[in-house]
This record gives structure tokens, sequence and C-alpha cells, in this order.
């Protein structure tokens, strides 16, 4: 079968690397390269760098409407698209040039957290399960017939970045399985439950913004959501600190601490083997990882080795 791959974070390359194995990849439709950084150096897409690396046609249009692209769709003469998190709305002109339409891999359990970004906003719920949904591509977002799912039971503690890692590698399975029983004309769809559809909202670099005023809970899952990015972050004495890992301790050995009258956002000092006590709305906040803007990630303790005002600070505000 010849397949046109789309998509463009992490989260795409082991599905495109599963699909390669087995089939024709004709082309990578991937988010044309940005400038980053303050010298706005170019950098690659993940899909785009290993698409170099296995050798693939590499697309990246400004525009998916372009005549001038769709021709070139239309030369490669691709049976089937397959898209995990392009982040484009593909229109019916470019849809009508494959034969057996189009699969989306979406890490929710559709329709649940329909959307940009399903995975944070999961742990930001503190949802007990999610999952991997593969459905067929519909004009609407994420609306599509479902083909194939998998669930996800969650402990708790995951992060972006790891479950991210995790529905990849589940996702690349359920869409070789897909793409399998296509090719012998064996799949069907179930429709989704529209009373049930739940959407997400794409993050923003200001969300990841901590007010210490809210429950040590709701830090945490933030601290947790926005890693790898746009990160948790705070402020101190004016400069960008973000939280990169954390955890809420047990309460029974925090009991006196969490009685103090203080300001939510006041550091109350450390706890071995937990780390660096923040007062929070409700509860203790314990930061085991951070990292000053400009510098580099550190432990906690290595964190206080160079910044021991820390201990006499309250967080927040802003520069």
């Amino acid at each position: 079968m010849r397949i046109l791959f789309a998509g463009t974070p992490e989260i795409a390359v082991v599905p495109l690397e599963s699909i390669n194995e087995k089939f024709d990849i004709v082309a990578i439709l991937t988010a044309p390269d940005k400038g980053r950084g303050r010298g706005r150096r170019v950098s690659f897409s993940p899909v785009k760098k290993r698409a170099i690396d296995l050798g693939l046609k590499i697309l990246q249009p400004k525009s998916l409407g372009d005549p001038d692209f769709l021709f070139q769709i239309k030369e490669l003469k691709p049976e089937l698209l397959v898209v995990v998190a392009f982040g484009k709305i593909f229109r019916r002109e470019f849809m009508d040039l494959f034969p057996m339409g189009g699969i989306n891999m979406h890490p929710s359990l559709l329709p649940k957290y329909r959307g940009p970004a399903p995975i944070p906003a999961v742990i930001l719920a503190g949802e007990k399960e999610t999952g991997v949904t593969v459905q067929r591509l519909a004009m609407e977002v994420d609306s599509g017939d479902i083909l194939a799912v998998r669930k996800i039971l969650l402990t708790g503690r995951e992060t972006t970045a790891s479950l991210s890692y995790e529905s990849s590698r589940i996702g690349a399975e359920l869409l070789l399985s897909v793409i399998e029983r296509m090719e012998r004309g064996e799949v069907w769809g179930v429709p989704q439950r529209e009373d049930e559809a739940t959407y997400c909202k794409k993050v923003k670099k200001e969300d990841g913004l901590i007010r210490w005023g809210k429950s040590a809970i709701e830090i945490d899952r933030m601290v947790r959501a926005y890693f790898p990015w746009p990160n948790a972050y705070t402020y101190m004495g004016g400069e960008l600190l973000k939280i990169l890992a954390g955890s809420v301790p047990d309460r029974k050995n925090l009991l006196e601490t969490e009685l103090s009258n203080t300001l939510p956002g006041t550091v109350l000092g450390t706890l071995e083997n937990y780390g660096i006590l923040v007062k929070t709305g409700k509860g203790v906040y314990c930061i085991e990882k951070l990292q000053l803007q400009y510098k580099k990630p550190n432990n906690w303790k290595a964190f206080l080795n160079g910044h021991p005002e820390v201990l006499e600070s309250v967080l927040g505000g802003s520069k």
C-alpha cells in the first residue's frame, strides 16, 4: 500500500518508523522549518530529522491548498493518508487524492479530549485512565469513526513526555494493525457518541505560570502536564524559575508546616528525600528539580548550593 505520512513532533516518530518497515511510504508531510532561539537558528522537526535518516521524500508546503503541492501529491499516487499529530486541517480537495481516505492516531479515548493537546489535558484533569485511538479522518476534527483503541491506566506520576512516549509506542502498533486490516478489506468503524465528546485547547507558553494559591495537587499536575513544554514556571526575585519535577509529600510529615501562617509561594525549608517545600493554597508542594532562566537544570540540593537565597524567598509575581 502506498502511504503518505503526515506528522511533525516526537510522538509521530515511532509510528513513522514502524510503518516504514512494512509499507511503502511515498513521502512525509511535515511542518515548515522554524527558527528557534535568540539567533533564530533553523531547526528541523523530529519527523523531518528521522525522515532524512530513512531517506524518505519530504514535503513542507506553506499551504495545503497550493495547486502545485496538490499536483505533487497526485503524481505520487498515494492510496492512504496516515496522520499523527500533524496539526493542520485537511480540506476535501486534498482528501480526495487518497482512494482509501485517511486515518489518524489520537492519544486519548475518543470522543473524550478531542483537540490539539489531549495528553496535557488528561494529566491536568487527574484522569485515572486514558488511551490511544485510531480513527478515520473526518472533516470535523477528531470526529471520525473509531477503528482501534487501547486503554492506558495512569499512575498519577506521568508527565507529558512519558505519556507521549507510551502513546507513541501503542499508537504505532494500532496503526499497523489497522493498515493491515484495510489491505485485507477487514476494517470497519464504530461511530463516536457526540453526547460524550469533550474538547481540549492548544497549550500556550503562559499556561505554565504557577499560581501558588492553587492546591499542591493542582500544581503537581501542572508540573507534570507541562513537561517538557512549556514547563511550569514561577519567579524568584524577578528571575524566571522553571519547576521541572516535584511531588506532594505525605501530609503526616508536614502537619505543622502546613498550618504555618504564611503566604502561598513561601519557601518553608527542605525535607530530606523530598526537596524544597513551598506553601500552596492547600497543602505543601515539594520541588525536586528546577532551573533558573539561562542556567542548567539542577536537582534541589545542587540548586541550593548555588542559590541558598531561595530558602528565604516567596515565589511568584513576575519580572
